[in-house]
């Protein structure tokens, strides 16, 4: 019983950890209030408006919501004044519900209301179509209102799930299928390497490329989950640490695939009935690519850490990952030196591996990372300051006016 029990409270745990089990929960139980509340207020028997504007806006992090809301007010707004402005003129025939939906989308296009542009033309001619124009244009809007305000309220009150977790997941992940992609190509430089086996590595190194689509959206998910979440302290750092962390295994998945595509050269050059590199190499480049992966493990785990004692283990280990790669690396470099001066004609695909492996350990270093960094911290830093600056001018204006306004009414 205790193991059934434990195993079913698992389950559960993971389904509402899981942000589109999330969503639907939060995006039911938002909506159900704020017809509740639309029910006392609004003079609609059934005021649909309020949970629909609420199952729409709420999103799986508080920052989206507000965009969400932001943008789902004024779509409805502008609707219902474009309504009210041609009811006014012209009333309501063909021509007018065809310039009505025109306006509509080319206002809603302007007031920038995103994926709410087609709402803009729904709000106008459901406002167009009413004989009490005024009532229920005024009904829709507070309905609407009502709708983004609970939705909004629930979002802030009952905070979203910091996705940062499902974030560092993916890096990691990321991060693990190319090391073992390293790994594989180390295992097969050992025997004769035909054409289409390396060429089938090269293909697995675009997928894993097109794999970062994935993880920079669930990156991006994150990122807005650490934005105006009061669970939350150091949310900048925790997304420029993140950020600056898949730029670095992005680069690095790039030259894997570059990587790839001089071993594949590599192996045309052999004819498919020749080992890559000669035996001594050979040994000492499956080591090195050995430690290339472990570092890119290590990476992402350093990245990803929050516990500051983990981050201090996994930095150790990347440390002592990148000081093996580099001392396998030269010893590489001196092997592969000598077979050229036997072989002249292979000294530039072995020279294009050298700078291939290069550039990742460099990409992996921490001093680099550290580097990368300060430079986003202080780009942030000045974002921010420029930002109130701004505020900062507005309110000043505001007041100027203001007083000037004082003055002439005591003239």
């Amino acid at each position: 019983m205790r193991e059934l029990w434990t195993r079913t409270s698992g389950t559960v745990r993971r389904w509402i950890g899981d942000p589109t089990v999330s969503l639907y929960l939060r995006a039911t139980v938002a909506a159900t209030l704020s017809y509740v509340v639309a029910l006392q207020v609004s003079a609609e028997p059934a005021p649909l408006t309020a949970p629909l504007t609420a199952l729409l806006i709420v999103q799986v992090t508080v920052y989206s919501t507000l965009k969400t809301s932001i943008r789902r007010v004024n779509s409805v707004i502008v609707g219902v004044l474009i309504a009210i402005g041609f009811s006014a003129v012209v009333g309501l025939s063909w021509w007018s519900l065809a310039l009505t939906i025109l306006a509509s989308l080319v206002v809603g296009h302007f007031v920038r209301v995103d994926e709410f542009v087609n709402e803009v033309a729904i709000s106008a001619m459901l406002i167009l179509g009413t004989t009490q124009l005024a009532s229920q244009a005024w009904d829709r809007v507070l309905e609407t209102l009502i709708g983004a305000g609970v939705g909004l309220a629930f979002n802030v009150v009952f905070a979203p799930p910091v996705w940062v977790d499902t974030a560092g997941e993916a890096v990691e992940g990321l991060a693990r299928r190319a090391r073992h992609l390293l790994l594989e190509i180390a295992d097969e430089l050992g025997g004769p390497a035909p054409v289409e086996q390396a060429a089938a590595r090269l293909h697995e190194a675009r997928r894993l490329d097109q794999a970062i689509a994935d993880v920079d959206a669930a990156l991006r998910q994150a990122e807005d989950s650490l934005r105006l979440n009061p669970r939350v302290s150091e949310g900048l750092l925790s997304r420029i640490v993140l950020r600056t962390g898949l730029d670095t295994l992005e680069i690095c998945v790039v030259v894997i695939r570059v990587l790839t595509r001089s071993l594949t050269d590599l192996a045309k050059r052999r004819d498919g009935e020749q080992r890559l590199f000669p035996q001594d190499v050979t040994v000492a480049m499956e080591e090195l690519l050995g430690h290339v992966g472990g570092a890119l493990v290590s990476f992402a785990v350093l990245v990803t850490t929050q516990v500051s004692r983990s981050a201090e283990e996994a930095e150790g280990r990347l440390t002592a990952e990148l000081a093996a790669a580099w001392t396998v690396r030269e010893n590489v470099a001196q092997l592969l030196l000598r077979h050229v001066q036997e072989d002249p004609e292979a000294w530039q695909l072995y020279g294009s591996v050298l700078a291939e492996i290069d550039r990742m350990l460099d990409e992996l270093a921490l001093e680099h990372r550290s580097r990368r960094l300060m430079e986003e911290l202080d780009r942030a830093s000045a974002a921010n300051a420029e930002r109130l600056d701004r505020l900062g001018r507005f309110a000043g204006l505001r007041r100027l006016v203001r007083g000037g306004r004082l003055r002439r009414r005591k003239i």
